[in-house]
């Protein structure tokens, strides 16, 4: 084809996908005129009406396509979250060209500690009755506890990510959740990045976990579309194809197809890729109104004769907590926090509102001014929002070298050298040895716990939970036993100790697969 017509929707972000897919075409066939033509379509248009008050499905993508069978154009790029499954599986003329970070993010406006302090109720705008299901309830565990209850009520809010944006900052609003994806797109653009970040400057972000406020199907993926009887045009889009992003989309697709259709669905369905494993998980409440949590590719192991002991049931019981005494400086920005235990005590010599930390005394700990927490999980997430931290985000439990490429996507710009892992002591000596910033302000002291010993003595499945478990405790293990944990840096620890563990993608996931197992035989 010597001349292309990409059509896409007439928004910032609609125009810059459009080039990204044009850039793409260029790569493969540099001598090709490739033209963008931008449209309306019913979503865009009935900016009034609540989605939810719509009819059908399809509003941002169905007219798009029409254009395509009237020969108005030759490709269509669409946000592929916004695509039916119904229209995504009614032929094979699609392309997934790219994707970006799949989570959300909550956005709020600068007074928002003060509003919690006084007990107001906090107004979110959101038209999403999955980010309503999931996301509200998980801001109101997350946010700091400075009050004796987190009040939050959602109103609709429309528009493009500049109009949303526009309406928080104008007060309408004092929070909004956005998907990050399209931020970043807009924050990698010459021409959009300075209005996007005016918009938020000043504002509070909280970047949503994975598990708790699981992102919608395809979210961050651009398909560029091509009708069926465009042999040439289907042609073009093969080629710029990413088979790895299709196949993670049409999996996402049919995953959620069997939960719900439409605006209104209250579930999310999304790809988690670690260095160790790939997995689908979906979560929310399905159109039936029933609530569900599946994680796909879980290990399958009969369990029947096997005795399974996890650490999870005895966390208290494997060590105490033995704080240094030494004045702990850290001198970066940003304080990745890997057990809420690092700041619990008072004995830390911290004061803290929200996210300002100051001195106490002699002591010096997160610094003489103010950081930005991230944690290792939700766990530790809600113990410090308890204290009245600030955190802005988390790793899901899936290690904090998973979570480093999240922190330098546009929206963030974090680079490692800005970071400082907080965990005991000798963790911050092993992150120290692979190049990162750590420090300590307490060590793990091994108990010599009776029944722990017996059950791993007897057991013929562990899950270890972290690798200084396994480290104090493998002495006691049977040669025969096998080993299991999560996907992260205690699976790495354990391969470097000759172990090779069974993989789950978090302890969440070994904890539901533990409960649909046959246990009977179990010693944990």
């Amino acid at each position: 084809m010597n001349k292309v017509r990409i059509i896409c929707r007439s928004s910032r972000l609609s125009l810059l996908q459009a080039e990204l897919v044009r850039q793409k075409i260029l790569s493969v066939q540099p001598v090709a005129d490739v033209e963008i033509i931008a449209a309306t379509s019913r979503g865009d248009r009935e900016l009034h009406l609540n989605l939810s008050v719509l009819d059908g499905t399809d509003f941002f993508t169905e007219e798009i396509f029409n254009a395509l069978e009237r020969n108005e154009a030759d490709i269509a790029v669409h946000s592929l979250k916004d695509m039916s499954a119904d229209h995504f599986f009614s032929h094979d003329a699609f392309a997934v060209v790219d994707r970006d970070d799949v989570r959300d993010i909550a956005i709020f406006n600068p007074g928002i500690l003060e509003k919690i302090e006084r007990g107001e109720k906090i107004v979110v705008g959101t038209c999403s009755p999955r980010r309503e299901e999931m996301a509200i309830d998980f801001l109101k565990k997350a946010l700091p506890q400075l009050n004796t209850g987190i009040l939050i009520e959602t109103k609709p809010i429309r528009g493009n990510v500049e109009a949303r944006l526009k309406q928080l900052d104008d007060g309408d609003f004092d929070a909004t959740i956005l998907a990050t994806a399209g931020l970043n797109r807009l924050l990698k653009s010459i021409p959009d990045a300075a209005n996007i970040k005016d918009l938020l400057l000043e504002k509070r972000l909280m970047l949503l976990p994975l598990i708790e406020c699981v992102p919608a199907p395809c979210q961050g993926a651009i398909v560029a579309e091509a009708h069926p009887s465009n042999k040439e045009a289907v042609a073009l889009i093969k080629k710029i194809n990413n088979t790895s992003l299709f196949e993670n989309a049409f999996n996402e697709k049919k995953e959620a197809f069997q939960y719900g259709t439409g605006c209104l669905q209250k579930f999310g369905v999304t790809t988690i890729i670690t260095p160790f494993l790939k997995t689908l998980f979906a979560a929310g409440e399905n159109n039936q109104g029933v609530k569900f949590s599946r994680w796909s590719s879980l290990p399958e192991i009969e369990l029947n004769g096997i005795n399974l002991f996890s650490t999870t049931d005895f966390m208290k019981d494997f060590f105490s907590y033995e704080w240094t005494h030494e004045n702990v400086r850290i001198n970066q920005p940003i304080v990745f926090i890997a057990n809420y235990k690092a700041v619990q005590q008072d004995t830390n010599g911290l004061l803290h509102h929200g996210n300002e930390i100051q001195q106490k005394e002699e002591r010096r700990f997160l610094a003489d001014k103010q950081k930005i927490l991230f944690a290792s999980g939700t766990k530790t997430w809600f113990e410090l929002a308890k204290q009245g931290f600030w955190v802005q985000g988390c790793a899901d439990a899936m290690g904090f070298e998973y979570f480093l490429t999240v922190l330098q996507m546009p929206l963030f710009k974090i680079h490692q050298t800005d970071v400082c892992i907080l965990t005991h002591e000798e963790a911050a000596e092993r992150w120290k040895n692979k190049g990162f910033h750590a420090v300590s302000n307490y060590r793990l002291k091994t108990e010599e716990h009776k029944i722990i010993k017996q059950k791993i003595a007897a057991a013929d499945f562990i899950f270890w939970s972290s690798f200084s478990q396994f480290k104090y405790y493998r002495q006691y293990c049977k040669s025969s036993a096998l080993h299991a944990c999560a996907g992260g840096e205690t699976a790495s620890l354990l391969k470097i100790h000759n172990i090779d563990p069974i993989l789950f993608p978090t302890i969440k996931s070994f904890e539901q697969w533990r409960k649909s197992s046959t246990l009977s035989h179990s010693v944990g």
